[in-house]
């Protein structure tokens, strides 16, 4: 078993409640939390780059699903002494 870091899981709670995730969304639709995949890919200092991978749901005017697509993009974060999240920029 793969043993998680205090960062990863700061991380990963940041982007479960960060509504600005959405800005990755291509046609307004809804994240599928389930779905939600992240990497860090650098760490400097107080900074790390992080991807992140969603699939985005559409929906119908009638409550159906539409349609899926998958959203990505990239965020710098700023972390506090404790890594905890202070700050999000989208890259």
């Amino acid at each position: 078993m793969q043993k998680i870091s205090l960062l990863e899981r700061n991380v990963r709670r940041f982007l479960w409640e960060w509504p600005g995730l959405n800005v990755f969304c291509t046609q307004n639709g809804w994240i599928d939390n389930d779905t939600l995949w992240f990497e860090i890919q650098s760490r400097r200092n107080n900074e790390v780059t992080v991807a992140v991978k969603f699939i985005e749901i559409l929906m119908e005017g009638s409550g159906c699903v539409a349609d899926r697509r998958e959203c990505f993009g990239k965020l710098r974060l700023r972390l506090d002494e404790n890594d905890e999240i202070v700050g999000v920029e989208v890259i």
